[in-house]
């Protein structure tokens, strides 16, 4: 492929911003069509992948010329994939333990969003509960969180490319 067929940066990061717009949307409707309901590692997901699509959004519209402007746009989107592998990877992990390992359901995440400081909800979010680790739903044989951190990670590669590659 040539230099000219490439899609420009800006083409690169609004896609990931539809990408992102897609998933965040999927989500929403399984929510209220299907019934799922998300456990806190969940809603963590649809917050990084709405990160992730602000800044794909952003760095899209800036559309900076230089290599410079275009690193730090690939640097803002890979952290804030490597927030969305985090958070999923650990509620694939949660969902991999035995039955006997499987911590105890804990309080709702608006009961701790009124009760601890908001530190102490990250942790204890990331910790995870019972609920975060049924599988509700799956395709092709992986569970949604799965399905999260595959996402996060080829968009931290999209990012990637779209930011770094030559020109």
């Amino acid at each position: 492929m040539n230099a000219s067929r490439r899609p420009s940066f800006r083409a690169s990061f609004l896609l990931g911003f539809l990408a992102c717009a897609g998933l965040i949307g999927f989500a929403v409707f399984s929510q209220f069509q299907w019934g799922l309901e998300p456990c806190p590692l969940c809603i963590f997901q649809r917050v990084a992948f709405a990160v992730l699509g602000v800044v794909f959004l952003a760095g899209g519209l800036h559309g900076p010329r230089g290599a410079p402007g275009r690193a730090v746009w690939g640097m803002l989107a890979l952290l804030a994939a490597l927030a969305g592998v985090l958070v999923a990877g650990n509620h694939v992990r949660l969902q991999m333990l035995p039955a006997d390992q499987v911590p105890a359901c804990g309080p709702g995440l608006d009961y701790m969003m009124e009760m601890l400081p908001v530190t102490g909800v990250i942790e204890k979010v990331m910790t995870g509960s019972g609920e975060c680790a049924d599988v509700d739903w799956s395709f092709l044989g992986l569970s949604m969180p799965a399905w999260s951190l595959a996402w996060f990670l080829l968009l931290a590669g999209w990012a990637a490319w779209s930011a770094f590659r030559r020109r």
